[in-house]
């Protein structure tokens, strides 16, 4: 089976690079600075799973090439307008998009661009991040890949790559129930990088700060509101899910939202705060939300007009 990876990054990288380590055939769709970081040092993987250093195929938008079977997208939502022209040329009727983008609204976007039969849903637990030198960066133990038909049918199609999959040293499974579990993530991630990235300090100076774990718990009750307003199958209790979480996790921790808005880089605020805002029915009084959605909105719009 021949993927191509789009982006070579903390999670395309990592997930690719898995695979490519064991004899996948895996070429990964990057710029001309990341294709030349490649040639020079190779894809450089420091993780508690293993570290490894990989000679990997590049090709770079335009370049000729035939259709692929499996494509791993793994681009931040604001460029994903530009991977997609970029992708024309590579895909076919045959073949298979499985993104790992946060939230969901990407999905309609694949679907109205290729056809509903080339997309699958995926999602990705994994905390990885690039160096200054280019090397992919993961020191925490998860790195999880789960994927599987719209639908919830168990096809041929994600029979054979999961097995495809299940070569690379990464744990993969293959769900029915792959939307909801998109929601799942979706909820989870909106709150912890709303929150952190506004309050611009890691969960527990949030949870330890007057009102953060108030703030944080209605704002997590007003994502959940809207959730379940386009994915009735949601877990009745994904309040507490996300909650035992939240209260668990290393205090530390600082979602990549708010490491990208440090590093001065672009954020997905509008791809996940923003569209939860339009999917928001006229009734729900959302003004936790709207208040992080509007402080991290005139971040980028400054970023911008810088």
């Amino acid at each position: 089976m021949r993927i191509l990876v789009v982006g070579a990054g903390g999670v395309g990288g990592y997930f690719g690079g898995r695979l490519a380590e064991k004899g996948g055939d895996v070429t990964f769709l990057v710029r001309d600075h990341r294709k030349l970081q490649l040639e020079q040092n190779g894809l450089v993987i420091h993780s508690t799973h293993g570290n490894t250093t990989l000679r990997v195929k590049t090709l770079i938008s335009g370049e000729k090439q035939k259709s692929f079977d499996l494509i791993l997208l793994s681009v931040k939502a604001y460029h994903l307008d530009q991977v997609i022209h970029s992708l024309r040329p590579y895909v076919d009727n045959h073949t298979v998009i499985l993104p790992l983008l946060n939230g969901v609204s990407h999905l309609e976007k694949l679907q109205q661009s290729f056809s509903t039969k080339n997309v699958l849903g995926g999602l990705c637990f994994i905390e990885t991040t690039l160096n200054d030198q280019g090397h992919i960066e993961h020191y925490s133990p998860q790195h999880d890949l789960v994927f599987g038909e719209l639908n919830g049918e168990l096809t041929e199609r994600v029979e054979r790559i999961h097995q495809i999959l299940n070569i690379g040293n990464f744990q993969t499974s293959l769900s029915r129930h792959i939307i909801k579990k998109m929601w799942h993530k979706y909820i989870f991630i909106s709150t912890m990088s709303g929150m952190t990235a506004m309050m611009k300090s890691n969960i527990g100076t949030i949870l330890e700060s007057p009102y953060g774990k108030e703030t944080l718990e209605r704002l997590l009750t007003e994502i959940i509101q809207i959730a379940k307003t386009q994915e009735p199958s949601i877990d009745p209790d994904i309040y507490e899910q996300v909650m035992k979480t939240v209260l668990t996790m290393s205090p530390t921790f600082k979602s990549s939202m708010q490491r990208d808005l440090e590093k001065g880089l672009p954020i997905e605020t509008d791809h996940l705060h923003g569209t939860l805002l339009r999917y928001a029915p006229n009734h729900l009084d959302t003004p936790i939300l709207k208040t992080v959605y509007s402080t991290l909105m005139a971040y980028t719009r400054k970023q911008n007009y810088s």
